[in-house]
């Protein structure tokens, strides 16, 4: 595949006025959500949820691509059609999360440290066969008493750079996901300093890496305050969000997503709408939710069958909203029609 293809593929992905579901839970954290309706994780639950959310009809129109976690790679839709393939047909491009989760840094127990890039060459071949086109890759900072250190921030984004470099040997587009975690009190100030190291680092290893800029798409959460000081000024997130990209941004990244990280629906989309109120930026502003795409639909549906159309019914809207906020064209008011 050429420089040209890779390219290609990410400006796909941030086609407006689509953005991308994130379905890539582990099996740990696809527990988590399960747990909060009542249902038990198991494969066929796993299977059933994933296929009621691809296939919604006409979201298409708002998804660009799906990033799948390994087990959901392999699913079938109906038990016929695997999941990648049948996302293929519809026209949305099916993706794969590499990073095998994160590990306490051994130089500062209380950060986190992303594994996986050991036999990750090896793995990417049957993820392309499987009909894949990018991949993604999740480090996290986190806000604390003397942390984040420049050490951890640094190997993460060695890290980063270094998945990058080795999807687009297998031609596949690197979503490189550098985030800073909400968990905490801290202001939005701290949050803005700690995001321009992050990011910083990562395209300066980036560039050591001679990794082709035009082929990735940056993941990454917007500037906010703690979550344990509530929701900030939808202005103020889209004034400090806009400064840090164009502080630490190149200009040859095609894209860029939003991570809910932890906002509610209906803010993670009001503050993606301020954002992109903001017009000519050299990149396209979209989304990568998960929780802030899924939630709705997660509860209606409940794990009954009988609840489908209604899930998928929610899932539609929270997708046609957010596709609506890419363009800086959602209202709240819009959340009740």
């Amino acid at each position: 595949m050429s420089q040209k293809t890779l390219s290609e593929i990410a400006d796909k992905l941030v086609l407006p006025p689509k953005g991308i579901l994130a379905a890539d839970e582990s099996e740990g954290t696809i527990k988590k959500r399960f747990d909060d309706i009542g249902i038990e994780s198991n494969i066929e639950n796993r299977c059933n949820y994933r296929e009621m959310l691809f296939t919604t009809p006409e979201i298409e129109k708002y998804i660009s691509g799906v990033i799948l976690f390994d087990e959901t790679v392999w699913q079938k839709i109906n038990k016929v059609v695997l999941i990648p393939s049948y996302l293929s047909q519809r026209g949305i491009l099916p993706g794969i999360k590499v990073d095998e989760g994160k590990e306490p840094f051994s130089d500062s127990p209380n950060e986190f440290v992303t594994k996986g890039l050991d036999g990750l060459s090896d793995r990417l071949p049957k993820y392309v066969k499987a009909g894949c086109v990018f991949t993604k890759w999740r480090a996290v900072a986190t806000i604390g008493d003397s942390i984040p250190t420049d050490e951890a921030i640094q190997i993460n984004a060695e890290k980063l750079a270094e998945f990058a470099l080795i999807s687009q040997s297998h031609k596949l587009v690197p979503i490189v996901e550098p985030e800073v975690l909400m968990d905490g009190n801290h202001s939005i100030e701290k949050c803005e300093e700690v995001s321009i190291k992050f990011l910083s680092s990562v395209f300066s290893n980036l560039k050591k890496k001679k990794v082709n800029l035009k082929g990735i798409l940056l993941k990454t959460n917007m500037i906010v305050q703690g979550k344990d000081l509530g929701d900030a000024d939808a202005n103020l997130v889209a004034i400090k969000t806009l400064s840090v990209l164009k502080k630490c941004v190149p200009e040859e990244i095609p894209g860029i997503v939003f991570l809910s990280g932890g906002l509610s629906p209906e803010t993670a989309t009001l503050y993606l709408n301020e954002i992109n109120k903001n017009k000519n930026l050299p990149w396209r502003l979209s989304f990568s939710f998960g929780r802030a795409l899924q939630k709705p639909a997660l509860f209606a549906w409940s794990g009954d069958s009988k609840n489908v159309i209604l899930a998928q019914n929610r899932f539609k809207k929270r997708a046609m909203l957010n596709s609506l906020a890419t363009q800086g064209l959602y209202r709240t008011e819009m959340e009740k029609e």
